[in-house]
């Protein structure tokens, strides 16, 4: 299933996408997608309804008819950092011997085509595509072997970052990271039985019609299943919870010289069986 949440900012309902590209309305079974209602059991009985029976929600999302961020609420926002081993390379820095771990403030959350704001003041504001992992069943110390078990879906994530902020101001990444708008996360929630090999996806992102992402999960250091364990040993994961996984190489701090964006850009990315999102950038 493709699951989304549509409708003006704020006031999102819970819908899905259906094998002609509409939106189907679920508000009537769930209030959101979000908390329980990304629970296995939640999940299963969403699997039983006959989507022909639920009301058809006019307009083509992300034309006319705007899709908020997939999952409501979101609990934590956890990022891994240097977890592509070619990103690390561009970034001059080694694999670390363990996953990174940062936060988004859940206030940078927005939807896939909303647009991403520059801070003011910011010179150093970058972009990176990433697979995004939302929690399901919650827990602590999970086992590598039954991750799996409580993984509702993936997502796209543009995981936007102030690097003078993140890097060379004192603290910690977060300061860079979780800016209002830098977390973009949609357009929709896919379960994992319709993602195929997670393991292997490809991901691009295009900057004015320019490609400088193209990269694949086949290159994360640390996978998708040992993620989940790992966060899950520092943290209770919770369902709706969001892990975004890092990025391919291609951001702009990799290139030579680095490329920052200004403002007026367009932003277009995506992930092999996910979907895509598309920002406009603007200056806060």
């Amino acid at each position: 299933m493709k699951l989304l949440r549509y409708g003006p900012a704020g006031q999102e309902k819970p819908g899905l996408l259906d094998d002609q590209g509409q939106v189907r309305d679920l508000s009537e079974i769930i209030p959101d997608l979000s908390g329980d209602a990304l629970t296995a059991q939640s999940i299963g009985k969403l699997r039983g309804v006959d989507i022909t029976t639920l009301p058809l929600v006019p307009g083509t999302p992300q034309d006319d008819l705007r899709l908020g961020a997939c999952v409501g609420d979101i609990g934590k926002f956890i990022c891994i950092g240097l977890n592509y081993a070619d990103h690390a390379a561009e970034s001059g820095l080694e694999v670390p011997p363990e996953p990174v771990i940062f936060n988004k403030w859940t206030s940078a959350v927005v939807g896939p085509n909303d647009d991403v704001l520059i801070p003011r003041g910011s010179e150093k504001t970058d972009w990176e595509v990433e697979l995004g992992i939302v929690i399901g069943t919650g827990g602590s110390y999970i086992d590598e072997a039954d991750a799996m078990n409580h993984i509702a879906g993936f997502c796209v994530v543009n995981d936007v970052s102030e690097r003078e902020y993140q890097i060379e101001r004192a603290g910690t990444w977060d300061k860079g990271k979780g800016c209002d708008t830098f977390g973009p996360t949609g357009p929709w929630l896919v379960t994992p039985d319709e993602v195929g090999d997670y393991d292997n996806l490809s991901m691009w992102l295009d900057v004015d019609g320019k490609r400088y992402q193209n990269g694949s999960t086949a290159t994360m250091v640390y996978k998708v299943p040992f993620l989940v364990a790992y966060c899950s040993r520092f943290m209770s994961l919770q369902p709706g919870d969001v892990i975004s996984t890092g990025t391919p190489p291609g951001v702009g701090m990799g290139q030579n010289p680095p490329v920052y964006l200004k403002g007026g850009e367009v932003m277009r990315l995506g992930i092999q069986g996910l979907g895509e999102q598309q920002q406009k950038v603007g200056n806060a």
